[in-house]
């Protein structure tokens, strides 16, 4: 008989995919909002969605972030290009176990919409929501698509917070279960004007934000000023903090993200240090690893976020060497004794001939 499988930490006793005991003050059941609030630094990052219906697309990008990482954001068609859902991909990570932060851009769909996603994720076992106005149609390749912008990031905040603490959808009318939730927003600090950045911040906390995740950091000195009015303003005691960091693959792929991408600030000595490398993949790696070695150690920043565009091999390699766990062990997906049958049942629903009955296959089953 095999021995039953020690429970990780942060993990339902009776199902991984189960949502965890609500703790005092905590207004999720997830594993993210726990890790913060603990003092512990988060490390999130972001899966990048597939153009594919397959689920072992998203299982297969989701794998290599197992033990590194606190949290995984679903991306909402950023750059407003069509990929598999981030309400797809989080109803695929929360049955396997994983701590999904769902992001929700408010250019493709309505408050109506919205609002029945929000009830729609939250009853599937998303804990954390991301809330983005969305970058416009023309970015993306399909400009000829409606936009809708009928909320933007703040009035978004303000909607899922009515709906998490008054119970109530926008139009007055009671929920019978309000979403438990852990609220969160992007920040950059580094796009004009630098000085309305820390106030900004201030707005999406009072509109309903407990966490931010900020734009690429490739300048340390002009985040330091960030923080340090951010202090000063008492919002590094209001809201969770995450420093976004990310590898840079080359000096051409820099200088082109810092002509083509709005809003992502990269000074000419990150270029100068990409272009004086040998091996420049290597070196945008240790650069970001510099960097998160810099940030962890700015008082209230309270954790990193991971972006690394079609380098998701390299964030645990980054996580690792930056040494910003020291020594803890986030989740991990593990294998379960039933993982096998499940996959060979499959495997024979969709391949062979199926010979046996529906209730043959759940009697043999279990």
């Amino acid at each position: 008989m095999t021995p039953p499988r020690p429970r990780q930490t942060d993990e339902h006793p009776d199902g991984i995919d189960l949502p965890l005991d609500r703790l005092p003050g905590h207004s999720s059941r997830g594993r993210l909002e726990r890790v913060l609030r603990r003092g512990e630094f988060a490390v999130t990052t972001e899966l990048n969605p597939p153009d594919s219906a397959d689920p072992e697309d998203v299982y297969n990008r989701a794998k290599i972030f197992d033990g590194w990482v606190d949290g995984i954001n679903a991306v909402d068609a950023s750059g407003a290009n069509c990929h598999m859902s981030s309400v797809g991909i989080c109803a695929l990570l929360t049955r396997m176990g994983y701590a999904p932060i769902m992001q929700i851009a408010c250019r493709d769909k309505n408050r109506i919409a919205i609002q029945g996603d929000v009830l729609g994720a939250a009853a599937m076992g998303v804990a954390n929501i991301l809330c983005l106005t969305g970058d416009g149609v023309q970015a993306g390749d399909q400009p000829g698509a409606k936009p809708v912008f009928d909320l933007d990031s703040m009035s978004l905040l303000e909607t899922v917070r009515i709906m998490r603490d008054n119970g109530k959808f926008l139009s007055g009318r009671k929920l019978t279960t309000p979403p438990q939730l852990f609220l969160g927003a992007a920040v950059n600090p580094f796009a004009p004007p630098y000085d309305f950045r820390p106030v900004h911040l201030g707005k999406k906390i009072a509109a309903g934000a407990q966490f931010v995740q900020s734009q690429y950091c490739f300048d340390v000195p002009m985040f330091r000023t960030f923080m340090q009015r951010v202090r000063d303003l008492g919002y590094a005691e209001q809201c969770f903090i995450l420093c976004g960091v990310g590898p840079l693959a080359s000096a051409k792929t820099a200088k082109w993200i810092r002509s083509n991408v709005p809003g992502i600030h990269i000074p000419d000595s990150i270029i100068a240090r990409l272009e004086g490398a040998q091996d420049q993949k290597k070196e945008g790696k240790q650069i970001c690893i510099d960097i998160i070695n810099e940030v962890k150690e700015i008082a209230g920043v309270a954790g990193i976020h991971v972006m690394a565009y079609r380098q998701e091999e390299y964030v645990a390699e980054i996580v690792d060497e930056s040494g910003v766990l020291k020594g803890r062990r986030p989740w991990k997906r593990e294998a379960r004794p039933d993982d096998q049958l499940v996959a060979s049942r499959l495997e024979h629903i969709l391949h062979d001939d199926v010979t046996e009955s529906q209730v043959d296959m759940v009697k043999t089953a279990h």
